[in-house]
């Protein structure tokens, strides 16, 4: 008996100092790796071409790996963001290591609030990350305007709390909020160039997401390489317009059959009300299926998923999310999740997929 307690002593004493010994190894850790990161620059160790990072792979419905949409776009050195649901921008920055502060440029696809809730953070994390004197050029269709300054009323106490704190040098007050730049959203099948320079070229299109309107997607091309990101659309010859030889179509997906389960749960419990937005959501919303027969008809050659509706928690479900798409696309197929990312190096034609 005594020799067993005195081990049990023995090993209790021992864990307190291993205990004791940890803070210490964390901090060193914890110093060693804040440096690493922070001198490290992922966006220049890129190679040549275009990627693109899902900081958002989900809707608005919670996922422990699928935030709210966002979609990551660096084209040479310049990073570009499509949408900024939530987490976009603390994933951007802890899951992919692009800075938020690096961000040329935001587009949103519409305003929708699961595609705009995590915007007032990304423009502070730019604003503060970058030391910007400008604010955060925002591109978006009609109504643009009333919502960056919806947002810029949200934060102003905010910034005005930082520039008393930091300091004008560290958080020039100029730079605070966004410089919106509304665009005329073009007709059905037709495109616009809104940004061309140093060799990237950002077009839009409208996309079909009644009653919401107008709401449309993106198109990037630069060094030879081409994507397009669809935001939220039902089936559309419009993003089909678009898409025509692109390397990379990342696409919205909603399957009605694990929707259709979430109906019938809802009925089940006598809510009615989610019960009729489950009935509601599919017909403005694009299926795997026939996500994958667009990519095959515009020619794409990989297609990645995201905008994953609904969530996807029960392992076995995802099999069930893309039944049928590889029968209906004939490229590469990737179910995307926060994280997931996909480089199209210039002069190549190379798609490389890489997971979290």
């Amino acid at each position: 008996m005594r020799r067993a307690l005195g081990m049990m002593i023995a090993l209790g004493l021992a864990a307190s100092l291993g205990i004791a010994a940890c803070g210490p190894i964390a901090t060193r850790v914890m110093r060693t790796g804040a440096e690493r990161a922070l001198e490290a620059d992922a966006i220049a160790d890129l190679p040549d071409g275009l990627h693109v990072a899902l900081c958002g792979a989900g809707g608005p419905l919670p996922s422990a790996i699928r935030s709210g949409p966002c979609v990551a776009v660096v084209a040479g050195r310049t990073l570009f963001v499509v949408d900024a649901g939530t987490n976009g921008a603390r994933n951007l920055q802890g899951v992919i290591g692009w800075p938020p502060g690096r961000i040329a440029a935001v587009f949103l696809t519409h305003y929708h609030s699961d595609h705009i809730d995590g915007l007032g953070e990304m423009g502070l994390l730019r604003w503060v990350g970058g030391n910007h004197r400008d604010p955060l050029p925002l591109y978006g269709p009609e109504g643009l305007v009333d919502v960056a300054e919806g947002f810029e009323r949200a934060y102003q106490y905010d910034a005005r709390y930082r520039v008393a704190h930091h300091g004008p040098a560290v958080v020039p007050p100029e730079g605070a909020g966004f410089a919106p730049k509304p665009f005329a959203a073009p007709a059905l099948g037709q495109s616009l160039v809104l940004l061309e320079r140093d060799g990237v070229r950002v077009s839009v299109f409208r996309v079909q997401h009644e009653p919401v309107s107008p709401a449309v997607g993106y198109r990037f091309d630069y060094g030879g390489r081409s994507l397009v990101v669809s935001g939220d659309t039902k089936k559309s010859e419009s993003v089909l317009a678009a898409a025509r030889g692109v390397d990379l179509v990342v696409h919205e997906a909603l399957s009605p059959k694990l929707v259709g389960i979430l109906h019938d749960a809802a009925q089940s419990a006598g809510n009615t009300a989610l019960a009729k937005i489950m009935t509601d959501i599919p017909d403005y919303h694009t299926t795997p299926v026939q996500a994958g027969e667009l990519a095959q008809a515009a020619g794409a050659r990989h297609l990645l998923l995201y905008h994953v509706v609904p969530p996807l928690p029960v392992p076995g479900l995802e099999g069930v999310f893309l039944d049928g798409v590889s029968g209906a696309f004939s490229g590469g197929i990737t179910l995307g999740r926060d994280g997931t990312r996909i480089s199209l190096p210039s002069g190549s034609k190379a798609i490389d997929v890489s997971q979290p």
